[in-house]
This record gives C-alpha cells, sequence and structure tokens, in this order.
C-alpha cells in the first residue's frame, strides 16, 4: 500500500530535505521516525528538494508498506519527530501515485523585511536602509512568464537535464514593511527562485533596469544574474496534483 505524508517544517537547523552523508536532513529525520513508528524499514519520497535552511509551510512524501495503517498515524509520528517538523496528516493513495512526478506545481514565497525586526530574523531577510521600487521589480517580474529556459538562475553544477520551467505566476506583494515575492511553476532548478530574487532586488534598487533583466535571462549565465539571496527567507508553500 502506498502513503502520503503531508509535513511542515522549519529549515533552520536542516541541510535541506535530500539524505546527505554526515549532515542531518529532513528526509533522514521522516524515514528514522516512520520506520520507528511502523517497525519496518521505511524510505519516504519527496515531491522536491528543499535545500540548506529553506522552509515548508507545505511538503508531500510517499512511503510503501505491506501493511495497513491503523490508530492516529500522524500523532504518533509527531510524538517522536523533532519540534520544527511536523506532519498534518497521512493517508492512503492509489499504489501509482507519486509524490514528485505527480505534482501539477510547486509555489514558493520569500519574504523580506524592510526594516529590523528580531522576530523575523530566521523567517526573512532583512533590509534597512534600502528603497525598494516595488514596481519596477514587478514589472520585470512579469518578463519571467515569457521565457521557459532558466539556467540563468540555476546552480552551476547540477545534474538537471533541462533547464526548462513553465512558470505561471511571479508577482511580489507588500503588507506595510513585510515583501511577499510569489511564485508558481511545475518545476523549479536548485537555488532558482534565490537567484531570482537577488535579481529583482537590483532592479528594485535600481542597479539594473527591466530591460537588463531581460538580457539576464536571455544570456544563460548565471554570473549575470543577482546574488542568492538568504535561504531563511524562502517557503515552499504549495504542492498541487
Amino acid at each position: 500500500m502506498r502513503y502520503f505524508i503531508e509535513l511542515s517544517y522549519n529549515g533552520k537547523n536542516y541541510h535541506g530535505w535530500q539524505i546527505q552523508p554526515d549532515v542531518i536532513s529532513i528526509q533522514e529525520k521522516l524515514n528514522f521516525t516512520v520506520s520507528t513508528v511502523l517497525q519496518e524499514k521505511i524510505e519516504v519520497v519527496g515531491a522536491g528538494r528543499t535545500d540548506t535552511g529553506v522552509h515548508a509551510a507545505q511538503m508531500f512524501a510517499h512511503f510503501d508498506t505491506e501493511n495497513e495503517l491503523k490508530g492516529d498515524i500522524s500523532y504518533k509520528l509527531n510524538s517522536l519527530l523533532p519540534h520544527d517538523i511536523i506532519v498534518h496528516e497521512v493517508f492512503s493513495v492509489d499504489i501509482e501515485k507519486h509524490a514528485r512526478f505527480n505534482a501539477i506545481s510547486r509555489s514558493y514565497e520569500y519574504k523580506i523585511w524592510l526594516g529590523r525586526n528580531p522576530f523575523l530574523l530566521d523567517f526573512s531577510w532583512q533590509l534597512h536602509s534600502q528603497n525598494l521600487n516595488i514596481d519596477l521589480m514587478n514589472a520585470a517580474a512579469k518578463l519571467l512568464l515569457e521565457y521557459t529556459d532558466f539556467q540563468t538562475f540555476s546552480k552551476v553544477k547540477t545534474d538537471v537535464h533541462t533547464y526548462n520551467c513553465d512558470i505561471t505566476e511571479a508577482i511580489w506583494k507588500q503588507n506595510g514593511k513585510e515583501l511577499v515575492f510569489h511564485i508558481t511553476a511545475n518545476r523549479f532548478l536548485r537555488n532558482m527562485v534565490r537567484a531570482i530574487v537577488g535579481t529583482l532586488v537590483d532592479v528594485g534598487l535600481e542597479k539594473i533596469t527591466k530591460d537588463d533583466f531581460r538580457k539576464i535571462i536571455e544570456s544563460k549565465n548565471r554570473s549575470n544574474a543577482g546574488l542568492s539571496v538568504p535561504a531563511k527567507g524562502l517557503f515552499l508553500t504549495n504542492i498541487n496534483y
């Protein structure tokens, strides 16, 4: 039988989703906890790979077991998981449903705080003494919907077969001092959102123009794009099936 897990996590203390040697990951913690509760070796498959320090308001994973789950599995998992990983639901699905390959779209938010706030240090990139032109940033962000090849914003050494992504939403929204970038696509490249945000902030600071932003996309050269902004402001917010 196949089961889906819906969970959230604070990524501050983890080296991303994927299991890696000698570091702590979300997948490692989940594998251990599910295996302990079910009393069998379980390997969960995630809907995607968040990088070191990135958070997830919504993540899905699946696992297979020969046994039908009984009782409140979410409660049992949460009683053993670290406090910064929370399981919301565990539910059965068709054996063919895959957490990663059946996802239609994924949405991220990147949070910037325009000033200083000690209570948001772990969950936003704080910019003080910076005046951002939000209208220019949104004008440039719209250009993303015109392209599919985003090699410019990809981590340089990566094992992907294609840099193509179908972006369906890219917009900045401001509420007081909080500035949030919303982006949705069928898939994302490693470091892509953080590189896009860094480049759009350059537009907002009027270091580059909208036309410059277009040329940066078309260059397919990571060195032309802006900095990779801090991971702590990035949240995976929705996965659609």
